[in-house]
Order: structure tokens, then sequence, then C-alpha cells
């Protein structure tokens, strides 16, 4: 008797394991969005090596990777440029719209520009910033967002804050200092 008992017990635990796995539903992976506010120093010369950045990794990126998909963005002077087509192995392009970065929640499904030539930028040289003549200083347009597709196909929007001119001695600088703040979607989605 004790072991139909403790028959019955383990089949009953058995089928109440065995329904209640079968009725869970999968949970829903957590989505992870990278909010970064960052600053970069780039190359003052228009005929210098450009400073390469990595959204993934919040970090530069070697000269000598430039031939990789380590990169998203490429800086030298006001220049941008794009880890694709005429510049690198990667899918990586770009959108600048009239969008206040904070009220930005997804970034465009299509439209993005690549560099096709090194005359034919994505992102137009000029097209982000005001430039003062009195005082020589690079203002970045206000309401004004990149969207960004990385090298590697994930999804990114990021505002230029300012751009400063390194300390210097000398009559003409060395490098400009880059400011900015970005989003980076870790899923591959659209959304922010």
């Amino acid at each position: 008797m004790k072991k139909a008992i403790l028959s019955s017990i383990c089949i009953a635990t058995g089928a109440m394991l065995f329904f209640s796995a079968c009725t869970k539903s999968n949970p829903t992976p957590v989505v992870t969005i990278i909010q970064k506010t960052d600053s970069i120093k780039v190359n003052f010369s228009p005929v210098a090596p450009y400073t390469f950045f990595s959204f993934k990794n919040d970090a530069l990126v070697a000269n000598s990777d430039s031939a990789s998909t380590k990169w998203d963005f490429g800086l030298r002077f006001t220049t941008f440029i794009l880890n694709s087509h005429n510049y690198g192995p990667g899918n990586a392009g770009a959108i600048l719209q009239n969008t206040i970065y904070s009220t930005a929640t997804a970034a465009p499904a299509t439209g993005y520009a690549y560099d096709t030539a090194s005359s034919q930028k994505a992102i137009k040289d000029g097209s982000w910033y005001d430039y003062n003549i009195a005082t020589h200083a690079f203002v970045p347009k206000a309401g004004q967002t990149f969207f960004f597709r990385t090298a590697d196909n994930f999804y990114v929007k990021m505002e230029l804050l300012a751009v400063d001119y390194e300390a210097f001695v000398g009559p003409t600088p060395t490098r400009l200092i880059y400011r900015f703040r970005y989003t980076y979607q870790t899923d591959g989605s659209l959304s922010f």
C-alpha cells in the first residue's frame, strides 16, 4: 500500500512538473540600450590620418584596423567617413535629420547614405555645423540627430554637443575635441 501511495505521489508530481513546464511561456528577452556621452580628439589637418570610433565598444580603433569592421565612423578635421563602400568592408550608413535627439524613438528603416567616393560622402562637410568666422568655432547645428547603421548592422542615434580646439601653442591648432552623446541598440532593432 505504501508503494502504491508513493507511486501515486511520484506520478502526480511528475505530471504537475510536465504540465507546468508546457504552460510556461518563454520569458521576454531583455533589450539593452547603451546610452553614452563621450568625446574624441581628431586631427585638425584635412590630410592627417582619420580617428576611428566603434559604437559597440565605445572606443577608438587603431588606424591599423582601418580595413576591418571594428570601426563605424572616422573623423578628420570636419570630415566624417563611414565603414562601408569607399572606406571599409563594413555596412555602415548614415542619415542626418532635423530631429530632436531626446524625442527620436526609432532609427529610420531605409534611406541610409554611404561614402561612394572620396568626394561623395554620406555626411556632407558643412551639413552638420555652422562656422563662426570671428571666433573660428565649429558649432553643431541645433536640432539635428545623426542616425547610423553600424559596420555590423546595429542602429545608433547620435547628437554632436560641441566641437572645441584642444589647447595649443603657436598659430595653428593640432586637434579638435568632438563631444557627443549616443544611444546604441544592442539587439539590432530600430527602437531606442
